[in-house]
């Protein structure tokens, strides 16, 4: 034998029914929580709080190009230096 039922209910009401928690106040305050951090996130995006970020990391990637520039320079011009002595040998 086979028979159908069909139940015409809330999900609230399913829960209740089925004996399942009602979860919706943690998911409330999870959401609260949620909200608060992507407010707290956005304040650093201001353009000068994340400049104020960024600037240590530009400054020290200025510096190492500055370090590598001035080794290729140094490389350059002992090459030409012990270049040129050979060529007068």
């Amino acid at each position: 034998m086979k028979f159908t039922v069909d139940v015409d209910c809330t999900p609230d009401e399913a829960r209740t029914f089925l004996g399942l928690p009602d979860v919706k106040p943690m998911q409330e305050e999870m959401m609260a929580i949620m909200r608060d951090k992507v407010v707290e996130n956005m304040k650093l995006m201001e353009p000068d709080k994340a400049m104020a970020m960024w600037a240590p990391m530009m400054n020290k990637g200025m510096a190492n190009i500055h370090e590598f520039f001035s080794a290729v320079m140094t490389g350059a011009a002992n090459g030409m230096n012990t270049g040129t002595s050979k060529k007068n040998k």
